[in-house]
């Protein structure tokens, strides 16, 4: 049994790199290109090449049309996976280097579909991010994260956002009802750092700065335990003093 399996080895890669060479040579010839031609330029048998364009069609890989070979959708799936992984983890480096750089954990959050929506943290065990006891999407109101997002939205999508999670206190210190929320928010600037202080954690305080990347809404964070409150603002402040180089990474983030 052993040296069949082991035989069975370079079949099975041989036929990925047949079927990947035969993706390259359809990439080649962008209106499409028959079967034969592809075989030929790819270096394979045409038994062996007809075989694998039909299982390549048939995944999407391929679309076959008018007796020809062109590149199909899943192709451009890879493609388009490929640069959101790659521009995902532009992101978290980015946060991990403020991480270190500053000593305390970094959020990146932003609104879609209506909802807040945590995309990435940076922490370490000797600075870890606050614990999600309370779901973030539906206590907005109550977090530096929520209350930045929904301080850039406009006054109906941000009623909107209050109609579906009404404010209710989460802490003692959590802001008490709606008509409270809406006067603090309205009294905090754009691009103005909102501050918690223990309104979503008991012994945490957070920061959150507003970020500007078209008309979306999007904001990273940092919190600190609430005996290293005298650390927030010039932590906060050092952060943003450094947004500028992710805006790149961040605003492509808004669309992952």
């Amino acid at each position: 049994m052993a040296g069949a399996t082991n035989a069975a080895v370079p079949t099975l890669i041989g036929s990925v790199q047949r079927a990947l060479r035969l993706l390259e040579a359809a990439g080649a010839h962008p209106d499409g290109a028959p079967a034969k031609q592809l075989a030929r330029e790819a270096g394979i048998p045409l038994p062996t090449a007809y075989h694998l364009l039909r299982t390549l069609a048939h995944e999407d890989y391929l679309r076959r049309e008018k007796g020809v070979f062109a590149l199909g959708t899943a192709v451009g799936r890879l493609a388009v996976g490929g640069a959101v992984q790659n521009r995902r983890s532009t992101l978290e480096d980015s946060l991990a280097h403020w991480r270190d750089a500053i000593g305390v954990p970094v959020y990146f959050a932003v609104y879609r579909e209506g909802e807040i929506e945590l995309v990435a943290v940076a922490d370490t065990p000797q600075a870890p991010a606050v614990t999600e006891w309370a779901d973030f999407r539906e206590t907005g109101h109550a977090h530096a994260l929520g209350q930045c997002l929904l301080g850039q939205l406009d006054d109906r999508a941000r009623r909107d956002h209050l109609d579906r999670h009404p404010v209710l206190p989460v802490t003692p210190y959590s802001v008490r009802n709606r008509c409270t929320l809406l006067e603090r928010l309205s009294s905090v600037g754009r691009t103005e750092v909102v501050v918690e202080r223990q309104e979503y954690a008991l012994g945490t305080v957070c920061a959150a700065i507003p970020i500007t990347a078209g008309s979306a809404a999007a904001t990273m964070a940092i919190s600190l335990p609430l005996h290293q409150a005298a650390r927030l603002l010039p932590a906060v402040e050092q952060l943003r003093s450094g947004i500028a180089g992710l805006l790149g990474s961040l605003a492509f983030s808004i669309s992952i």
